[in-house]
This record gives structure tokens, C-alpha cells and sequence, in this order.
């Protein structure tokens, strides 16, 4: 078995392999480095949750896989810290994103949502993820920050350089990085000479008077992992919730029959096609058993959330789609103290471009059977989905 190509082009399959031969296996990490993979749900929660592994990166040892690498302008953020320096920093910027503040914008979602479907027209065929499963997350975050919409157009080539870098081109992951430090490093000089009512002002005010709270750092850090996270999870979770429902066109006739099971379908939806295949890589500070493996201190541990959410000693049928299942405890965001700080605006997004999709149109289907997905081991995502469709009738 090809394991890392496997893990790319059938992670589902891969996983259960993996899950039913050793839940916790030495493997090859994403770029090369060993690590130790970890698939069974119980396992998978535990060890979120444990205070013993860590994620910062001056715990691992010379040689394992250390995830990305990025300069200290970027690299300062949440997911590469542990207490207290974690908590002093989330407790900054969770307020943004309680479930109050959240349905403050679902109105809002759904303007943006109606209005990039008005675009399509009543009838045609289109990329869903360019047309609809991007911009909308992308204009929610920048709205909520405060970036001007001419500073967007660059951002998804740049996150998808850094989710999935194209190893033909081995410069371009260094070079994107270099571009989203500038963009980041002029659009905070612009907030502290123009200060607005959004997020980044908020951040960069938190920073110039009480610097002990907030370094240079760990503010354009913080910038660069809300855009970033707030986007990407939000494309991958819209996109491929809408790709599970067209090949699945009995799920999708449900919801158009009972728009009410929609809260339920998005947490199913997570569930069974989740953005991350991965939890962010973390080290043990000291010797940690999981499962029958000892994993010494300081080696990396990957904790598969698509693997555990498959998990049959979890969830009954986990390769079904099931509306009417407890899909409490499903891990597709997280768990513990990294649980993800977005996770109520992800679902608010989902929830609403579903709705406005069902609503919109009388036929949606997949116009290419096979969509590409990205060459990634870390990120489940669509590059594409093209689809064919055709507007209600108006009355």
C-alpha cells in the first residue's frame, strides 16, 4: 500500500485500513519526517485533550515532522502555543466569535450569500466553489477584520500555496508567505492610522496599550490564523457539504423537503466529510501511552479527526450519511482547549449558503462527476465543483 499517496487520493479508505491494522502506526508525516498517526476516535479525543502533548515546537525532537514552517511574523499564533500564553491570547479574540455575536451576522451571511447567487443568473453551469464556497467566507472574515475588498483578490492563492504547496514550484510557498507578511504588516500600520469599528482595530488597540498583552508577532500572527482559518475551514466545509448532498441527491431532496433538519445535517455533513483530515501535529512533553503504544517525549503525534469521525465503535454506519444520528462529540472542529475559535461562525455559514442553494434552485447537480480534490494530507477540500443548475420559478 502507497500510504502517502493513498492518504491523498482515498484518505477514507486509507484510514480505515490504518484504523483495523494499528490505530496508532510510525508513518511518514506529510513532508517526509516520522510521526506517529493516531486513528481511533477514543484515542483521537483523549489525546486532544491532554495537556501532556503540546504544540509548541520547541518540544519536538531533531528530525520529526514539525508541520509548516513560517517566519516569526506568522508563526506566533494560537496553534503553536500552549497555556498560558494560549489562553491569554484566544480569550482576545473569542469574543468575536460567541455564538451572539455570531447570529449578529447571519443576516448579513445571507445578503452576501443571495447576492453571489444572484449573479449565476436563473440557469447554467459554474465552478461552485469559485462562484459561491469561497467568496462568501472570504467576505464575511474581511468584513468582520475590516479588510478592504480590494486587498482580498489575492488571499486563496496564497492559502492554498501554504495548505497544498505544488512541489513542482518549490518557491512558491516561500514567496506567498512573503506577500502575506507584507499584506499583513501595511494593513495594521493602516488600522493604527485609520482606526475602524472591526476586528483588526480592535486587535492592533489591544497591542499599543498594553504591549505586555499582545506582542508585534503575535498580532500579525493572530491576523494571518483568523483570515486564514476563518476562510479556508469555512470554503472546505461549505464545499464539501454541498458535494456530499449532489452525490447523495436523496439527502438533498430531504432538505428541501424539511429545511428545519438543516442544523442537523451541517454537524452530519461535518461529521462525514470534514475540512481537516488532521489535527495541528503536537509533541509530548513527556512519555505518553496511546492505545498499547508508548510514544517517547518530544516525537510527533497526528491525530487523524477524519479517521475517528469514521469510526464504527463511534458512530453506527459511519460511511452513510445519516440526518437522524447523535453526532455530538464528532470531532471535525476539535476538541479541548484548541477547539476550533471559529467553529460557531463555520456552522452559521454552512447552514445559511445550504439554505439559500435550496431555496434558490429547483435543479442542482454535478456536472463532473469527479471533482478535483487538493493534494493534501492536512486539508479536505475541493479545488473544484461544477455543477448545473436552474432557478426556481418566480411568482
Amino acid at each position: 500500500m502507497d500510504l502517502q499517496g493513498e492518504l491523498i487520493k482515498n484518505p477514507h479508505a486509507a484510514y480505515r485500513h490504518l484504523r483495523d491494522a494499528a490505530p496508532v502506526q510510525h508513518i511518514a508525516g506529510p513532508t517526509g519526517e516520522p510521526a506517529w498517526l493516531v486513528t481511533r476516535y477514543d484515542d483521537v479525543r483523549s489525546a486532544l485533550a491532554d495537556p501532556r502533548l503540546s504544540l509548541d515546537k520547541t518540544n519536538a525532537t531533531e528530525g520529526s515532522y514539525r508541520g509548516l514552517s513560517l517566519p516569526p511574523a506568522l508563526d506566533a499564533n494560537l496553534l503553536n502555543m500552549d497555556p498560558p500564553d494560549h489562553a491569554r491570547i484566544r480569550k482576545l479574540v473569542s469574543r468575536a466569535f460567541t455564538p451572539r455575536r455570531v447570529d449578529a451576522l447571519r443576516a448579513p451571511i445571507r445578503r452576501t450569500a443571495d447576492a453571489l447567487l444572484d449573479a449565476l443568473g436563473t440557469e447554467g453551469r459554474t465552478d461552485l466553489i469559485a462562484a459561491y464556497a469561497a467568496p462568501l467566507p472570504i467576505t464575511v472574515i474581511c468584513d468582520l477584520l475590516g479588510i478592504p475588498e480590494d486587498h482580498r483578490k489575492d488571499f486563496r492563492a496564497w492559502t492554498n500555496e501554504l495548505i497544498a504547496p505544488d512541489p513542482s514550484r518549490p518557491q512558491a510557498a516561500k514567496q506567498a508567505i512573503g506577500a502575506m507578511i507584507a499584506f499583513f504588516t501595511e494593513l495594521i500600520a493602516h488600522k493604527r492610522q485609520h482606526p475602524a469599528d472591526d476586528l483588526l482595530t480592535d486587535l492592533t488597540a489591544v497591542r499599543d496599550t498594553d504591549g505586555d498583552r499582545l506582542s508585534e508577532d503575535e498580532l500579525t500572527s493572530l491576523a494571518f490564523l483568523i483570515l486564514g482559518a476563518g476562510y479556508e475551514n469555512s470554503v472546505q466545509l461549505i464545499g464539501n457539504a454541498v458535494h456530499a448532498l449532489l452525490r447523495h441527491p436523496q439527502h438533498l431532496d430531504r432538505l428541501r423537503a424539511d429545511p428545519s433538519k438543516l442544523p442537523e445535517a451541517v454537524e452530519e455533513l461535518a461529521r462525514y466529510e470534514g475540512p481537516a483530515l488532521l489535527a495541528i501535529r503536537r509533541f509530548p512533553t513527556q512519555d505518553v501511552t496511546i492505545g498499547d503504544q508508548t510514544i517517547p517525549a518530544g516525537e510527533t503525534v497526528l491525530l487523524s479527526l477524519a479517521a475517528a469521525n469514521r469510526d464504527p465503535h463511534r458512530f453506527s454506519h459511519p460511511d452513510q450519511i445519516d440526518f437522524d444520528r447523535d453526532t455530538s462529540g464528532h470531532l471535525a472542529l476539535g476538541h479541548g482547549i484548541h477547539y476550533c475559535l471559529g467553529a460557531p461562525l463555520a456552522r452559521a455559514e454552512t447552514e445559511i449558503a445550504l439554505a439559500a442553494l435550496l431555496e434558490r434552485f429547483d435543479t442542482l447537480t454535478l456536472a463532473e462527476p469527479d471533482p478535483r480534490w487538493r493534494m493534501s494530507q492536512r486539508a479536505r477540500g475541493l479545488l473544484d465543483l461544477t455543477v448545473e443548475y436552474t432557478a426556481k420559478p418566480t411568482t
